[in-house]
Protein backbone atom coordinates (compact mmCIF):
# COMPACT_ATOMS: atom_id res chain seq x y z
CA UNK A 1 0.00 0.00 0.00
CA UNK A 2 1.19 3.38 -0.94
CA UNK A 3 0.09 6.29 1.45
CA UNK A 4 -0.65 9.69 0.23
CA UNK A 5 -0.48 12.22 3.08
CA UNK A 6 -3.08 14.44 3.19
CA UNK A 7 -2.72 18.13 4.42
CA UNK A 8 -5.12 20.16 2.41
CA UNK A 9 -2.20 21.02 0.41
CA UNK A 10 -3.74 20.08 -2.90
CA UNK A 11 -2.53 17.93 -5.98
CA UNK A 12 -3.14 14.38 -4.30
CA UNK A 13 -5.84 12.99 -6.45
CA UNK A 14 -2.84 14.00 -9.78
CA UNK A 15 -0.73 11.86 -7.37
CA UNK A 16 -3.20 9.28 -6.99
CA UNK A 17 -4.21 8.43 -10.67
CA UNK A 18 -0.48 8.23 -11.67
CA UNK A 19 -0.05 5.54 -9.23
CA UNK A 20 -2.91 3.87 -9.96
CA UNK A 21 -1.97 3.88 -13.19
CA UNK A 22 0.86 1.85 -12.01
CA UNK A 23 -1.13 -0.47 -10.71
CA UNK A 24 0.19 0.07 -6.58
CA UNK A 25 -3.01 0.81 -4.23
CA UNK A 26 -2.87 3.52 -2.71
CA UNK A 27 -5.10 5.67 -0.32
CA UNK A 28 -4.86 9.56 0.65
CA UNK A 29 -5.16 9.38 4.08
CA UNK A 30 -3.69 11.62 7.24
CA UNK A 31 -4.48 8.36 9.60
CA UNK A 32 -0.76 7.68 11.29
CA UNK A 33 -0.95 4.14 11.70
CA UNK A 34 -2.30 3.86 7.80
CA UNK A 35 0.78 5.91 7.10
CA UNK A 36 3.33 3.89 8.78
CA UNK A 37 1.83 0.57 7.71
CA UNK A 38 2.63 1.90 4.06
CA UNK A 39 5.65 0.31 1.98
CA UNK A 40 5.48 4.08 0.38
CA UNK A 41 4.44 7.20 1.72
CA UNK A 42 4.34 10.32 -0.69
CA UNK A 43 4.36 14.12 0.95
CA UNK A 44 2.86 16.39 -2.39
CA UNK A 45 2.34 19.57 -2.36
CA UNK A 46 1.07 22.96 -4.33
CA UNK A 47 0.92 25.93 -1.79
CA UNK A 48 2.53 28.41 0.30
CA UNK A 49 5.21 27.11 2.42
CA UNK A 50 3.84 28.31 6.00
CA UNK A 51 0.18 27.14 5.00
CA UNK A 52 1.70 23.67 4.75
CA UNK A 53 4.11 23.30 7.92
CA UNK A 54 1.22 24.98 9.75
CA UNK A 55 -1.28 22.55 8.17
CA UNK A 56 0.92 19.65 8.68
CA UNK A 57 1.87 20.34 12.51
CA UNK A 58 -1.84 20.79 13.15
CA UNK A 59 -2.82 17.39 12.25
CA UNK A 60 0.42 15.30 13.89
CA UNK A 61 2.07 14.95 10.65
CA UNK A 62 5.63 16.89 11.31
CA UNK A 63 5.37 13.59 13.68
CA UNK A 64 4.50 11.14 11.60
CA UNK A 65 6.45 12.02 8.59
CA UNK A 66 9.81 11.66 11.14
CA UNK A 67 8.58 8.93 12.15
CA UNK A 68 8.66 7.74 8.38
CA UNK A 69 11.87 8.53 8.13
CA UNK A 70 13.37 6.70 11.55
CA UNK A 71 11.50 3.61 10.49
CA UNK A 72 13.40 3.84 6.50
CA UNK A 73 10.05 3.54 4.70
CA UNK A 74 10.86 4.92 1.34
CA UNK A 75 9.38 8.87 1.58
CA UNK A 76 8.77 10.80 -1.54
CA UNK A 77 8.43 14.84 -1.25
CA UNK A 78 7.12 16.25 -4.50
CA UNK A 79 6.99 20.03 -5.41
CA UNK A 80 6.28 21.59 -2.24
CA UNK A 81 6.79 18.19 -0.33
CA UNK A 82 10.40 18.65 -1.45
CA UNK A 83 11.03 22.38 0.09
CA UNK A 84 9.36 21.18 3.31
CA UNK A 85 11.56 18.55 4.19
CA UNK A 86 14.39 21.21 4.14
CA UNK A 87 15.04 23.64 6.91
CA UNK A 88 13.65 26.98 5.87
CA UNK A 89 12.24 28.82 2.80
CA UNK A 90 12.32 32.47 1.83
CA UNK A 91 8.96 32.38 1.40
CA UNK A 92 8.50 32.27 4.92
CA UNK A 93 11.05 33.91 6.97
CA UNK A 94 11.00 32.63 10.65
CA UNK A 95 8.85 29.40 9.73
CA UNK A 96 11.08 26.17 10.29
CA UNK A 97 10.58 23.15 7.54
CA UNK A 98 10.96 19.62 8.84
CA UNK A 99 14.45 19.69 8.67
CA UNK A 100 14.83 16.01 7.20
CA UNK A 101 17.96 17.55 5.24
CA UNK A 102 20.23 20.55 5.06
CA UNK A 103 19.41 23.10 3.21
CA UNK A 104 17.05 26.06 2.44
CA UNK A 105 14.56 27.22 -0.53
CA UNK A 106 15.68 30.65 -2.30
CA UNK A 107 12.95 32.54 -4.54
CA UNK A 108 14.09 32.28 -7.69
CA UNK A 109 15.67 35.49 -9.25
CA UNK A 110 13.30 37.97 -11.93
CA UNK A 111 14.95 38.11 -15.10
CA UNK A 112 13.57 39.17 -19.10
CA UNK A 113 14.57 35.39 -19.82
CA UNK A 114 12.70 33.34 -17.05
CA UNK A 115 9.87 34.47 -15.80
CA UNK A 116 8.66 33.67 -11.98
CA UNK A 117 6.74 31.02 -11.68
CA UNK A 118 8.62 28.59 -13.92
CA UNK A 119 5.88 27.00 -15.22
CA UNK A 120 6.65 23.85 -17.95
CA UNK A 121 9.35 21.70 -19.01
CA UNK A 122 12.70 21.47 -18.36
CA UNK A 123 15.50 19.35 -18.74
CA UNK A 124 17.63 17.61 -15.59
CA UNK A 125 20.92 16.16 -15.77
CA UNK A 126 22.33 14.22 -12.87
CA UNK A 127 25.51 14.83 -10.64
CA UNK A 128 25.53 11.66 -9.51
CA UNK A 129 24.16 7.90 -9.68
CA UNK A 130 20.46 7.34 -8.06
CA UNK A 131 18.11 4.99 -8.16
CA UNK A 132 15.46 7.46 -8.26
CA UNK A 133 16.70 8.14 -12.04
CA UNK A 134 17.87 4.96 -12.68
CA UNK A 135 16.96 3.96 -16.53
CA UNK A 136 16.22 7.70 -17.16
CA UNK A 137 18.42 9.45 -19.74
CA UNK A 138 20.56 12.51 -18.99
CA UNK A 139 18.53 15.47 -20.33
CA UNK A 140 14.88 14.49 -20.06
CA UNK A 141 12.41 17.04 -19.76
CA UNK A 142 9.88 17.35 -16.50
CA UNK A 143 7.46 19.46 -16.05
CA UNK A 144 7.87 22.05 -13.45
CA UNK A 145 5.42 24.70 -11.27
CA UNK A 146 7.22 26.99 -8.65
CA UNK A 147 8.69 30.46 -7.63
CA UNK A 148 11.11 29.26 -4.98
CA UNK A 149 14.11 26.78 -5.66
CA UNK A 150 16.32 24.43 -3.40
CA UNK A 151 19.94 24.57 -2.32
CA UNK A 152 20.22 22.07 -0.47
CA UNK A 153 23.31 22.11 2.02
CA UNK A 154 25.44 18.57 1.47
CA UNK A 155 25.92 18.70 -2.76
CA UNK A 156 25.89 14.46 -2.43
CA UNK A 157 22.15 14.67 -1.79
CA UNK A 158 21.87 16.04 -5.37
CA UNK A 159 20.05 13.60 -7.43
CA UNK A 160 19.33 15.92 -10.38
CA UNK A 161 19.83 19.66 -11.32
CA UNK A 162 18.26 22.12 -13.94
CA UNK A 163 19.23 25.74 -15.31
CA UNK A 164 16.78 28.54 -15.15
CA UNK A 165 18.96 31.60 -14.98
CA UNK A 166 20.52 29.87 -11.77
CA UNK A 167 21.11 26.29 -10.74
CA UNK A 168 18.16 24.89 -8.87
CA UNK A 169 18.33 20.94 -6.74
CA UNK A 170 15.67 19.82 -8.82
CA UNK A 171 15.92 16.29 -6.76
CA UNK A 172 17.24 14.73 -3.75
CA UNK A 173 18.35 11.17 -2.69
CA UNK A 174 19.52 10.09 0.68
CA UNK A 175 18.86 6.47 2.11
CA UNK A 176 15.25 5.96 1.79
CA UNK A 177 14.03 9.79 1.57
CA UNK A 178 13.54 10.99 -2.09
CA UNK A 179 12.53 14.07 -3.51
CA UNK A 180 11.87 16.51 -6.83
CA UNK A 181 11.04 19.47 -6.98
CA UNK A 182 9.32 18.77 -10.33
CA UNK A 183 5.90 17.09 -10.95
CA UNK A 184 6.50 13.37 -12.09
CA UNK A 185 2.85 12.56 -11.98
CA UNK A 186 2.33 15.52 -14.44
CA UNK A 187 5.65 14.24 -16.52
CA UNK A 188 4.67 12.07 -18.80
CA UNK A 189 6.42 8.89 -19.29
CA UNK A 190 9.54 9.96 -18.04
CA UNK A 191 7.38 11.34 -14.84
CA UNK A 192 5.83 7.68 -14.69
CA UNK A 193 9.26 5.52 -14.90
CA UNK A 194 10.46 7.95 -12.13
CA UNK A 195 7.76 7.20 -10.03
CA UNK A 196 8.17 3.63 -10.89
CA UNK A 197 11.98 3.65 -9.76
CA UNK A 198 10.58 4.75 -6.43
CA UNK A 199 8.10 2.38 -5.65
CA UNK A 200 10.67 -0.16 -6.53
CA UNK A 201 12.72 0.87 -3.35
CA UNK A 202 12.07 -1.62 -0.11
CA UNK A 203 12.47 -0.94 3.08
Amino acid sequence: MVSIIDYDAGNTFSVEKAVLHLERECRITRDRDEILSADHVILPGVGCFADCMEHLKQFGLDKVIREVVSKNIPLLGICLGLQLMFESSEESPGVEGLGLLPGKVCKIPDDPEHKVPQIGWNSITFPKESRLFSGIDEGSYVYFVHSYYLKASDESDVAAVCDYGVNIHAAVERGNVFATQFHPEKSGEVGLAILSNFLSKTK
